[in-house]
């Protein structure tokens, strides 16, 4: 990798509702790192899985925190947004039903991105 290059950021968000703070900073260093000139791929999985769906992400609240719908159209206007196959699958989630832009992979892409040259993955 070339000096000053941006770097590669995988960002895999476990947390939903249930760990708002957790959740809300995935969100807001994806962003940050997009509007830093990073290249960013955020992961929904467990429960973040539910903020592809439409209308999720405007539901969720946390004082002080920018708004999550804000944080995850930056993503997916910037960056790649990929809901985990198997928490897709168990919260009976398809394609069809997901925001547009967000893709379902498994975990050979996540490995797959985590593991390339210049690649840095942070788990929340």
């Amino acid at each position: 990798m070339l000096a000053g290059m941006p770097r590669n950021l995988i960002v895999k968000v476990t947390a939903g509702a249930d760990a708002p703070e957790r959740c809300a900073q995935a969100f807001t260093v994806a962003a940050t790192a997009l509007s830093a000139g990073a290249e960013v791929s955020l992961w929904l999985t467990g429960e973040s899985a539910w903020f592809a769906l439409p209308g999720r992400a405007e539901k969720f609240e946390l004082p002080h925190s920018a708004p999550l719908q804000d944080l995850l159209g930056a993503v997916l206007a910037g960056g790649r947004v990929t809901l985990c196959t198997q928490c897709a699958q168990r919260r009976s989630i398809d394609q069809d039903d997901v925001l547009p832009g967000v893709r379902i992979a498994g975990a050979a892409a996540f490995v797959e991105e985590a593991l390339a040259d210049g690649a840095q993955a942070l788990v929340y």
